[in-house]
């Protein structure tokens, strides 16, 4: 374990020193199609770090849920080279944004508003860890007042034996048409693949209960709000989830959903890494429970 994780030191200062680069390329960078090369690499560079993001947090975390024995001090290094690189990236974008290279509004269809910093599995659950670079309206079309600064996609997944039932099953109801494409349908796809949940990081500034007012000053002012942390679970309300009308999402240009607060976190933002820590918790003793 300890030259693996000699090993995986060694990537983090690969990659990190491949952001740098990148830096000092977009700083001291001329012409536009200097520009245009960056605009295109900094996309690439973040694919090119999945797999060593999927590689920390599933080791970290699956050994969480199979109650395997890694120690604490491993564990809390593999989430450190995550976190250091989520940092760094996370700066990385920031700046090239600053240069006008990319956009973080998420409304726009070109946007790199968020990456992945991960992938791991627990029990059935697969999660899938997002970032946004900067905090962005829950909701794109509509104040909420709520800011997102993390994504989970968590995915229940079916049990083999569900699963070949279910592969079973679509491949009687398969039409000549899917055959010659060579597989299944899209809509077997998704069923296999199974159900996606999906929760957040998010602030909102809050009144404070019993907060002294500002002089000379009415109603809330900026010394009455707090900002708290939370963490909750996308409740799509429209369209309806229920709904067997397609009409109903074609129309929906944009989902709206509301909030489901199911951990407040304080007024201090958590790390991406402890976040997902606080998510794990509450997943595993959904689990537990079921």
């Amino acid at each position: 374990m300890e030259r693996s994780l000699q090993s995986m030191q060694l990537q983090l200062q690969f990659l990190m020193s491949k952001a740098d680069d990148l830096h000092d390329c977009l700083v001291n960078g001329q012409g536009q199609s200097d520009r245009d090369a960056l605009a295109a690499a900094l996309p690439s560079f973040l694919y090119t770090c999945q797999p060593y993001f999927n590689h920390l947090e599933s080791t970290a975390r699956s050994t969480v849920s199979q109650n395997t024995h890694l120690p604490y001090e491993i564990y809390k290094r593999l989430l450190d080279f995550s976190q250091q690189l989520c940092d760094r990236l996370e700066q990385l974008v920031l700046t090239y944004a600053s240069y006008s290279l990319l956009c973080l509004d998420e409304t726009e269809p070109n946007s790199m508003s968020h990456f992945c910093i991960g992938q791991s599995q627990l029990g059935r659950l697969r999660l899938t860890v997002f970032r946004y670079c900067q905090l962005t309206p829950y909701l794109a079309r509509v104040d909420t007042g709520l800011y997102k600064r993390m994504r989970w996609n968590v995915e229940r997944l079916r049990d083999h034996q569900q699963q070949q039932q279910q592969q079973q099953q679509q491949q009687q109801q398969q039409t000549p048409a899917d055959e010659e494409q060579g597989g299944e349908s899209e809509e077997g796809k998704a069923q296999t693949a199974g159900d996606t949940e999906y929760y957040f990081l998010c602030y909102e500034d809050t009144p404070k209960a019993h907060a002294e007012a500002d002089s000379d000053s009415q109603g809330v002012s900026r010394g009455n709000v707090v900002r708290t942390w939370s963490i909750g679970q996308w409740v799509q309300v429209k369209p309806d989830p229920a709904t067997d009308d397609i009409y109903d999402w074609i129309t929906c240009e944009v989902p709206q959903a509301s909030y489901h607060r199911l951990l407040f976190l304080g007024t201090d933002e958590p790390s991406s890494c402890s976040a997902t820590d606080y998510l794990q918790q509450l997943l595993l003793s959904h689990q537990t429970a079921e």
